[in-house]
């Protein structure tokens, strides 16, 4: 063989050469997309820990001829005797698959989304919810932008029940749910969905406050609240056992969910378990989200992911985050009346389930009204009321849609 043979094999066996076959363009599309949620994740600091993952993972995904992921043996076929998709073969993926192959089945499996909801609990202080019972009302609120942008898309026409479920819960603000929702009613969905999710979170200071002002008054707004009674330790022990029985018995389908949230709370709170609550607020955090944003980064797969599905779950998202906040805010008005102005309006915004952004987002707007109207740990207790209402829809939908 000679040199020229040999280049010319070269070039035919590279990345740059499978650009132009077939559908090689729509890779060098999202490669571009990759290094934008680059700069948006190291430059604007746009929910950085998950951004980078993810956009490193679409990057990877999307170079031509890596075959690190394989994203046929996600979405299998669909057996006609049985109107169900076969059966993933682990084994292949295990024998044959690439790193990101290896790295998703923590994502499809559902493991991620649970492990994160453990840190995310040890690092979760429900204290001030428990001293305002009102807290879950306002955090039940909010989850209506998830109902409300359900019908929305099932009206379109375009989704399944399942994909309108999965799109609907981007509306909570909850990255690991809308993950752990999507994987089982929508996988196909699950790159568009997570990054929606993810991107609106951290779009949260710039996409709240002009609603908050729209749907209040200057006096709602410079509303003082004042502290509430202390919480015992009992209870904080109490609460994460008991929710957990309550809500697995009801919705059996989120108790992995909820009952990692509720056992890493409980490590937290029981003061026995430091060192393991300690593991799950920062090891354990830190190593599922490298793994979970680069797995769900490698779903971003050009062809599957460039359609007009894609951008039409953009807008469903953005709707349902707006309505949320909407009817956080709108039950928060309530409840100032109710209370004969004791509860101001702003911490209803902070139900949805961006845990503490939602929350310091109310606190910064209450301070540009009243310089010593400090509502962040009033505002907490919608805020994590807001993740269990997230996690409780989601096992709804999954009661609903997952059979």
């Amino acid at each position: 063989m000679n040199i020229g043979e040999i280049l010319k094999n070269l070039w035919n066996e590279s990345g740059f050469n499978l650009f132009g076959v077939g559908s090689g363009w729509k890779s060098l599309v999202m490669i571009i997309i990759a290094l934008f949620f680059l700069y948006l994740g190291i430059k604007k600091k746009f929910e950085p820990l998950l951004l980078v993952g993810i956009a490193f993972g679409m990057l990877l995904t999307n170079l031509p001829g890596s075959e690190m992921f394989h994203s046929e043996w996600w979405t299998p076929a669909v057996d006609p005797s049985t109107g169900h998709p076969f059966p993933i073969d682990y084994l292949q993926v295990l024998r044959e698959g690439g790193l990101l192959d290896i790295l998703y089945i923590g994502v499809k499996t559902g493991v991620y989304p649970c492990l994160i909801f453990m840190g995310v609990g040890a690092m979760t202080d429900f204290g001030p919810m428990l001293s305002r019972p009102s807290s879950l009302i306002l955090g039940a609120a909010a989850q209506g932008g998830i109902y409300l942008v359900f019908i929305l898309a099932a009206a379109t026409g375009a989704f399944t029940g399942g994909e309108a479920a999965s799109i609907s819960i981007i509306a909570g603000a909850d990255g690991p749910t809308a993950i752990f929702l999507t994987k089982t009613l929508a996988p196909q969905l699950l790159a568009p969905i997570a990054v929606a999710a993810y991107s609106y979170m951290a779009l949260i200071p710039l996409l709240q406050p002009p609603f908050m002002k729209m749907l209040t008054t200057k006096k709602e707004r410079m509303t003082v609240m004042t502290s509430t009674r202390k919480v015992s330790k009992k209870e904080k022990i109490i609460f994460p056992i008991l929710v957990t029985i309550v809500v697995s018995l009801l919705l059996p389908s989120v108790a992995p969910l909820l009952g990692c949230l509720m056992f890493g709370n409980l490590l937290k709170e029981c003061g026995v378990t430091e060192r393991l609550s300690d593991t799950a607020q920062n090891a354990l955090m830190n190593i599922v989200t490298l793994f979970l944003g680069i797995s769900v980064g490698a779903t971003a797969v050009g062809a599957t992911f460039l359609t007009t599905k894609t951008l039409l779950i953009i807008v469903l998202g953005l709707a349902g985050f707006v309505l949320a906040t909407i009817c956080g805010l709108l039950i928060g008005k309530l409840l100032y009346v109710i209370s004969k102005g004791k509860i101001n309006p702003l911490i209803g915004s902070a139900g949805v389930s961006a845990v503490p952004m939602a929350a310091r987002v109310s606190n910064t707007v209450g301070l540009q009204y009243n310089k010593g109207n400090y509502l962040l740990m009033h505002a907490m207790g919608p805020n994590v009321a807001g993740v269990i209402g997230s996690a409780v829809a989601a096992g709804f939908l999954l009661a609903v849609f997952g059979a």
